[in-house]
């Protein structure tokens, strides 16, 4: 199938037309973020990490050691049905809870322009979502494509989206969680590289299935790339679709206060927004240390960060 023919299909019925006349294409630029509610709540800082990084034989002895270092929530990456029920009861009365599920792109299947890759990407994402709201997460992390996983321009990957976000967002709703866009730097990836971008593409979508997360490594080369004003304007453009947030430095994608890196002004962004759900450590430990005294160490600073960040 050529692109002119995909394109046709992808975007046929008069709702999308619609929706893409509301977008003003090419991009999103005259979209405006979602307002703030007057009635958001007051924001809370709940730390956790991917619990590949944490220690222990089981997912109960991850969740004491999580409680140790100052956490309270663990991230886990893909998982069908099965395991996220079995999840669901080893963490019941540990005090910890269950954050996103980092997925990621199926290989861009889901903007492939091969029809039955296409078809399989969603089925993929939908079990996934299932998983999830069997576990309690509040979503699932999608990247849209990575480099070299779709020829399509940024303008095309758009209407994709908006053909092929409802369905997932209906799926979600009722598996009880949400799709989670996932914006990256520049150097992954040529497509949405910016919260705000994803939030654009959120409040197009309309549906509550569809939301996004922030990731302080991205964003911050994002800024440093020019393509940002701050962290703390693409938390607010976020606003109440974000649901989940990834902690790291910026230079060397590493823990907290183990480089030169402030997060005051994104956290400041995040009590705008009255930011409700987790921050999670996606990043390495540095040699220098281990899990165990670096994860407390980083907890310790990001909470004293936290308390800086004033609004």
């Amino acid at each position: 199938m050529d692109r002119r023919s995909f394109l046709k299909n992808t975007l046929a019925g008069a709702g999308v037309a619609a929706g893409l006349k509301a977008l003003g294409m090419p991009g999103f630029a005259e979209e405006k973020a979602p307002e703030k509610t007057p009635d958001k709540p007051k924001a809370v800082l709940k730390l956790c990490s991917q619990d590949g990084k944490i220690p222990g034989k089981n997912v109960k002895e991850k969740a004491e050691k999580i409680l140790k270092y100052g956490g309270c929530g663990l991230e886990f990456g893909g998982l069908d049905v099965k395991r996220a029920e079995q999840i669901k009861k080893d963490l019941e009365g540990t005090g910890v809870g269950p954050a996103a599920l980092c997925w990621g792109s199926a290989g861009g299947a889901l903007v492939s322009m091969d029809m039955e890759k296409r078809k399989k990407g969603i089925q993929d994402l939908k079990n996934q979502l299932d998983a999830a709201g069997a576990l309690g997460s509040p979503g699932v992390i999608f990247v849209p494509c990575f480099h070299r996983q779709s020829d399509l321009k940024p303008e095309e990957l758009d209407k994709v989206l908006l053909e092929i976000l409802p369905e997932l967002g209906d799926h979600a709703k009722k598996a009880g969680s949400r799709v989670l866009l996932e914006p990256l730097n520049k150097g992954e990836t040529f497509y949405i590289n910016l919260v705000s971008h994803a939030a654009r593409i959120c409040k197009q979508v309309n549906n509550p299935g569809i939301c996004l997360m922030g990731d302080f490594y991205h964003m911050g080369k994002g800024v440093k790339d020019g393509l940002a004003k701050s962290d703390q304007e693409e938390f607010v453009a976020g606003g109440t679709y974000l649901h989940h947030v990834h902690v790291a430095t910026v230079k060397g994608r590493t823990l907290p206060s183990f480089e030169d890196h402030s997060f005051v002004d994104g956290f400041i962004g995040l009590k705008k927004i009255g930011y409700q759900d987790y921050c999670s450590l996606e990043c390495s430990i540095p040699k220098s240390t281990t899990a165990e005294e670096g994860i407390p160490k980083a907890f310790a600073f990001l909470k004293q960060q936290w308390e800086e960040a004033k609004i």
